[in-house]
């Protein structure tokens, strides 16, 4: 079945080249529908809003103070959300101990 092959002239460097020559046509041929890709407008740019210091000390005259049910003056943590409480200039999270200097 094989020898009949050999006298064709296909041998294992021609059918190596042949295979190389059929993988670039392919790709010749797949390569220009990835190539245009449809032009879009360019966006405008957005703002970028940087974010806020929750313990920035601005001038916030619309900021409410938050009370808990005994009247005292309370922070939410960013660690775990729980009430922090200020005991001197130090506010402490009452939870896990979180604490910063005002």
């Amino acid at each position: 079945m094989f020898d009949n092959l050999n006298g064709s002239g296909l041998d294992r460097r021609g059918f190596l080249r042949g295979s190389a020559m059929f993988a670039t046509a392919i790709g010749v041929a797949v390569l220009p529908a990835f190539a245009q890709e449809p032009q879009q407008k360019p966006e405008p740019e957005k703002k970028k809003e940087e974010p806020k210091d929750p313990f920035a000390d601005g001038d916030k005259k619309d900021d409410k103070k938050l009370v808990d049910a005994e009247g005292r003056e309370y922070r939410v943590c960013p660690q775990c959300a729980y009430n922090m409480y200020k005991q001197g200039r130090m506010w402490v999270c009452e939870n896990c101990g979180y604490s910063y200097v005002e």
